[in-house]
């Protein structure tokens, strides 16, 4: 009998010791799960979850390394890793033992910003399709593709893992990708031929004040105010929604009346009314729960489309993007690594300064580069379908600054002006093979005696610079080019890469 009630106590006794050890067996963080891709050619940080004082191993492609999990948490690194095509498997062992399969070695890129960077691959109505998308997805067989979605959240709290998982590229996942993503990456692919990984993490309609951790922003003078600004609409919040509560039924009956006497006399019918939007997840939200959990995982570099919603803040985007690149390099603790970006399309609401602010970042920021989209926007669509040319143009820069490629990977960028009588003479970087007007005259050129009135005006190529007039301006002073919302321009090198939108009279 005593056996008997022994036996039967086990189990109990076990529990109770699980419970004491939290039940914390050895977890990586979700980054190290199946098909994942691992960064070639430097050390690569492993972390995870474990029992405080537990010890863990990681055994991967002849690397043996061990730790000592603190406070719950445990993190070691892998010597450098060659590229590789072959799937291994990684075995991470503590009180259990998880074995991760189908891991490839090649090339890794985080792909981040707003909607023109989360749009996928397949259809979101009531968006346009991404031109050609039928044909692109039946021949998006690429196994050694692979992406990583961070989940859309905001929290105003660090966040340590976003729970996901890797998915390999063929034709079925394929929509799922980002479109700007998967073009990009595409490219390089082909090029290279070595697996590659994205972590795709964007969210449609969000300021860069949201992608920048709080501290940073709290640090600088000119950007604390985005901080604070926050602050205030979460106290305004809860009163707002307050009122709105007590109101509500008085708000909706007489939005039912409305709604009843519209239809009788066949008028537009009233929006509902809404309650306030609640602001949790502002500055620094997004950095918080969807680039936070992503470092210190091993990366080539990132690319970058957004803007939009920082439009008529153009002065202060100068500022806070070059600011939000910096603090992403600081935090991730892999150097300067490329950071590719794409300036704002053509579009009727387009910011110009905007435009000007990234632009100027080339210069504020090493190891940058931009891909200029003035001939794949649409003037009535912030989100234009044709997303393989900006995919393919990050991929030149990727070529060249991430690869040392020595090719031309932007098209003309502004470089100086000077005043020779009645013209003004334009020079440039990134002239290539030479400048180039497609398909007839110089278009988008404006000129100014005063930097205010702007009368359009005559442009010639002449050698590598550009020589601007008008007969109406003698003393002209200011150049601009494509400076407008939605421009139609013309203006190329011969490696058939547009020119940048920019103004000779910054203030």
């Amino acid at each position: 009998m005593k056996n008997n009630k022994l036996k039967s106590g086990l189990p109990f006794l076990l529990m109770v010791l699980l419970m004491t050890k939290g039940f914390a067996l050895v977890k990586p963080n979700s980054l190290f799960s199946n098909n994942m891709v691992l960064q070639q050619g430097v050390t690569v940080p492993v972390w995870g979850t474990a029992n405080d004082g537990e010890k863990v191993t990681v055994e991967f492609n002849g690397q043996k390394v061990s730790t000592v999990a603190k406070s719950g948490k445990w993190m070691l690194k892998l010597n450098a890793l060659k590229a590789s095509n072959k799937p291994s498997v990684m075995t991470i062992s503590g009180e259990n033992t998880i074995k991760i399969e189908n891991i490839l070695i090649g090339e890794v890129w985080v792909c981040s910003g707003q909607s023109n960077m989360e749009r996928q691959l397949g259809p979101r109505p009531p968006q346009k399709p991404i031109y050609n998308w039928q044909a692109e997805k039946a021949s998006a067989n690429y196994p050694e593709i692979r992406q990583f979605i961070v989940a859309r959240k905001a929290s105003d709290t660090m966040v340590s893992d976003v729970n996901s998982q890797w998915v390999v590229c063929d034709t079925t996942s394929v929509i799922n990708f980002s479109a700007v993503g998967f073009f990009f990456v595409r490219e390089l692919y082909k090029k290279y031929q070595v697996p590659i990984g994205l972590l795709f993490s964007s969210v449609g309609g969000t300021p860069a004040e949201n992608w920048t951790t709080r501290a940073t922003l709290e640090a600088n003078p000119e950007l604390k105010s985005l901080a604070e600004n926050y602050d205030k609409a979460v106290k305004n919040y809860a009163l707002s929604l307050d009122s709105f509560n007590k109101a509500k039924a008085t708000i909706y009956s007489k939005w039912a009346a409305d709604t009843m006497a519209a239809s009788i006399a066949h008028k537009k019918i009233p929006l509902k009314p809404m309650p306030p939007r609640n602001p949790a997840g502002g500055a620094g939200g997004l950095y918080n729960a969807m680039i936070n959990p992503l470092i210190p995982y091993a990366i080539k570099g990132v690319i970058w489309y957004q803007g939009e919603s920082n439009g008529g803040r153009g002065k202060q985007y100068r500022t806070l993007f070059p600011t939000m690149i910096t603090d992403w390099r600081k935090n991730w603790n892999q150097g300067d690594f490329p950071f590719l970006f794409v300036q704002l399309a053509p579009y009727r609401g387009t910011d110009m300064m905007i435009r000007e602010a990234q632009l100027m970042t080339l210069d504020k920021v090493p190891n940058t580069a931009m891909a200029v989209t003035t001939d794949c926007g649409d003037s009535i669509d912030i989100h234009p379908t044709h997303k393989q040319p900006v995919g393919e143009r990050l991929a030149l820069a990727a070529r060249a600054l991430a690869y040392n490629e020595k090719i031309e990977y932007s098209g003309p960028l502004y470089k100086g002006f000077e005043v020779k009588g009645n013209t003004i003479e334009i020079s440039f970087t990134h002239v290539g093979k030479g400048l180039l007007a497609k398909d007839g005259d110089l278009k988008g050129f404006t000129i100014s005696a005063d930097g205010k009135v702007f009368v359009t005006a005559k442009a010639e190529i002449k050698g590598n610079k550009v020589v601007v007039s008008s007969p109406d301006i003698s003393a002209p002073t200011a150049v601009r080019f494509a400076w407008l919302q939605s421009p139609v321009v013309n203006f190329y090198n011969d490696d058939g890469l547009p020119a940048s939108p920019f103004r000779t009279d910054v203030d």
